[in-house]
């Protein structure tokens, strides 16, 4: 974050009068004098005074989930100039970046936040946060293929853990099938690469649920923010303690 920006934001001054603060030498970031406008920060590790007085700022914690649709990127920003999911929530402030990926063929739930504690426990595989997915694969898969599935399968960075899996649907003519995955992992293009071993392909996937949150009520390219209910309950789940909350 740009320093004047922080200071507008942590109350200080306007942005242009906390420009002219900087260039008159009031301002310091870890005790240096910064005299260069521009000068970048980082809100949680950088320390900044103007006459030797701190500037605090703590950044307001949203929370919000969106109905990824196919053809966008999940990332802040892509070389390749494709469109992100960024460009579907352009009326919210904060900086959100999207907790874990799908891939861009992939549609569904995904949650975008700045809180950076939440997002590590929903990510690593040691909270266990269950996902929930609609798989259509081509042909059907048999019991004992989608067993080796369920008890884990390997693949080049390692031995995926255990999933759940049933059919929702079949084709009488053998040509697909539907299924609800569960997985807690997160491995790049995991289910894509598990079904791929077992010679069935996924034609179609999506996102249907994160821990307790479901795409109930939101259209495909909509978002919506978190109730401050399912905020207290989502780091309740998550483990976060009173401090961390």
């Amino acid at each position: 974050m740009r320093l004047q920006k922080y200071m507008a934001l942590a109350g200080i001054a306007s942005r242009r009068a906390a420009e002219d603060l900087i260039m008159s030498g009031k301002v310091k970031v870890n005790n240096i004098v910064v005299t260069t406008l521009g000068t970048k920060i980082d809100p949680g590790k950088d320390q900044v005074t103007v006459n030797g007085r701190p500037v605090l700022y703590r950044e307001k914690k949203v929370y919000l989930l969106l109905n990824k649709p196919r053809g966008y990127i999940t990332s802040v920003k892509d070389p390749q100039e494709r469109p992100t999911v960024m460009k579907l929530i352009p009326d919210i402030q904060e900086r959100l970046y999207p907790v874990g990926r799908l891939d861009v063929d992939t549609e569904g739930l995904l949650l975008m936040t700045n809180d950076g504690q939440a997002a590590y426990r929903i990510t690593h595989p040691r909270y266990e946060v269950a996902k929930k997915y609609l798989v259509k694969t081509r042909g059907i898969p048999s019991q004992e293929k989608l067993k080796r599935l369920e008890s884990g399968i390997l693949l080049s960075e390692g031995k995926t853990a255990p999933a759940r899996i049933r059919i929702l649907e079949r084709d009488k003519a053998n040509r697909w099938a539907r299924l609800e995955v569960q997985i807690h992992e997160g491995k790049k293009r995991q289910i894509r690469r598990m079904f791929e071993l077992i010679g069935h392909p996924v034609s179609w996937l999506k996102r249907t649920q994160l821990l307790f949150f479901t795409l109930e009520g939101l259209k495909p390219g909509h978002y919506r923010l978190l109730t401050p209910e399912e905020v207290i309950r989502l780091k309740r789940e998550l483990g976060l303690s009173e401090k961390e909350r």
